[in-house]
């Protein structure tokens, strides 16, 4: 139990259905969802979908998502929402005008949006209420607006320079990002999803929708064409999971970076954490030793599927063994071969449980801060640099090619007990989430912590030659690191954000929702 005598948050403690998400106007309505009969899948599409409108700068329908989805005594279940990269889409070509990674803010850097793929197709199979439905409180608040919020509008402010064109007429305001409290609109995207309400996600991926996206990537050198927008797929696939101590992590399999935070849990295991302080600077190093090695092995190895040929190795308990052997505890070894893209911090990410106790933990992104910055012309629709996250180097598996879809770092995770899902939880913050949810687990399980005060506990992340430390550790812990010989900072901005449900078997839900985001957790 938390001290009342110092700020922070209480769980929030139903029975009937509850949800755990970054803004609180989209956990009200995929509550009122549920209410209305919908089930948990009914509940996270609206809710997500209204998260565009709400946090435009971290997400949107020009962006990819990830589901992983269960019911009692069913096998958890993977969604694979994440776009492809154009069919001419050529890394020797990049290569040969003197790039080496792919432009953050170019055509070149869009791949296919998949959410509406994805959500359309769960909505038909999983959900009970239909898509005008679930559409509909987002199309209301795209038309009346919504109140920008908070982190919302300090997110907005340092991205704003990412926006070109036309994205700056329909993101900004005479030029400049919202304040705090000020409407934001998006009619253009009412009328987007007024129309996949009604016809379905063939009126996203054809017809004067995708032309006004195509067009605005063509206008920028864009290889993009009609039948990479009419082709796009969402898959059903399965997961990959992992132990630590009595639970299951279970995570979606590459071109997520899931398998990432297994590795980094199975590396972990052959430590004593629970010995240690948990505001210590031995957990800290040796967790961010852990996450240099895991992150190492995920840039050799995680790719699109088809091209992903060794997960067994990374997942295998020699691996990390081998690898655990490679950490000095007294200090600190070089930073993991550079990410193939540059770090970011934008994702939103929603949980639902109904009171059938389906649980649904739903990821969607558009990768940077207002993604690629570029917005098609009528619709304003936002399109995602995802293709950011391939890399150009030649014969490498997330090497640039038509058709694939690059590596991912956005990720939803399930905790499982003796067979039984027993939380869904998501970390935000790019390529900080594997490491999250390692911590997180660890959290739970080594210091035996709630879901809130787990998400509640300051982080620190190993990152691009930097072990970034949340000022909720104090200066002496920096010190000890410092003389451990990692590179300390304080990051401007706070490490990614959480949520989680956890189902207790006397049948109450408790949610949990991270004070770095605007969020919250609503039961009934």
């Amino acid at each position: 139990m938390r001290d009342f005598h110092f700020p922070g948050r209480s769980a929030v403690f139903a029975e009937n259905g509850l949800c755990a998400t970054s803004h609180p106007l989209a956990a009200g309505v995929a509550i009122d969802i549920l209410k209305r009969g919908g089930n948990a899948m009914d509940a996270a599409i609206a809710g997500a979908v209204l998260l565009g409108i709400c946090e435009p700068q971290m997400t949107g329908i020009g962006g990819d998502c990830f589901v992983l989805y269960s019911r009692p005594g069913a096998a958890v279940q993977a969604m694979n929402g994440s776009g492809r990269a154009a069919a001419a889409a050529d890394a020797a070509g990049l290569r040969a005008t003197g790039l080496t990674t792919v432009p953050l803010t170019s055509a070149h850097a869009v791949t296919i949006p998949g959410a509406v793929d994805a959500f359309c197709t769960l909505s038909d199979t999983e959900g009970r209420l239909g898509l005008d439905t679930l559409l509909a409180p987002a199309i209301h608040y795209a038309e009346a607006g919504v109140p920008v919020a908070p982190r919302v509008a300090f997110d907005w402010q340092s991205d704003a320079e990412t926006l070109q064109g036309r994205a700056r007429d329909h993101y900004l305001f005479d030029g400049t990002p919202p304040k705090i409290g000020q409407m934001f609109r998006a009619a253009g995207q009412a009328e987007v999803l007024r129309r996949i309400a009604k016809d379905g996600r063939d009126a996203f991926y054809t017809g004067e929708i995708a032309e006004d996206m195509i067009a605005a990537l063509q206008a920028r050198d864009g290889v993009q064409s009609a039948d990479d927008f009419a082709n796009t797929k969402a898959e059903l696939t399965l997961p990959v999971s992992g132990n630590y101590h009595d639970i299951d992590l279970v995570e979606h399999p590459p071109n997520g970076q899931g398998a990432t935070a297994i590795l980094m849990l199975n590396i972990l295991k052959h430590f004593d954490i629970a010995g240690m302080n948990p505001l210590g600077a031995e957990r800290v190093h040796i967790e961010a030793e852990a996450a240099k090695l895991a992150y190492d092995a995920r840039n050799r190895f995680i790719a699109d599927t088809e091209h992903t040929d060794r997960l067994d190795h990374m997942l295998a308990p020699e691996t990390a063994a081998r690898l655990a052997e490679l950490i000095n505890p007294k200090r600190a070894m070089v930073a993991a071969a550079p990410l193939s893209e540059a770090v970011h911090k934008d994702t939103i990410y929603i949980t639902v449980v109904d009171k059938d106790r389906m649980a649904v933990s739903l990821i969607y992104s558009i990768f940077h801060g207002f993604g690629s910055g570029i917005a098609s012309d009528k619709f304003g629709i936002l399109l995602q640099n995802r293709g950011a996250g391939f890399t150009l180097e030649e014969g490498h598996p997330n090497m640039l090619a038509g058709g694939k879809r690059p590596m991912h770092t956005i990720i939803p995770g399930m905790l499982r007990k003796e067979g039984a899902v027993t939380m869904p939880f998501g970390v935000m913050g790019g390529a900080y989430q594997p490491n999250g949810h390692a911590r997180f687990v660890s959290n739970l399980t080594d210091f035996r912590m709630d879901p809130q005060a787990a998400i509640d506990m300051p982080r620190a992340f190993a990152d691009a030659g930097q072990l970034k430390v949340e000022r909720g550790y104090s200066d002496p812990v920096r010190q000890e690191l410092a003389d451990m010989g990692h590179n300390v900072t304080i990051p401007e901005t706070a490490i990614g954000g959480a949520q989680a449900i956890q189902i207790h078997s006397s049948g109450i839900l408790e949610g949990a929702s991270d004070a770095r985001k605007d969020g919250c957790a609503l039961g009934y």
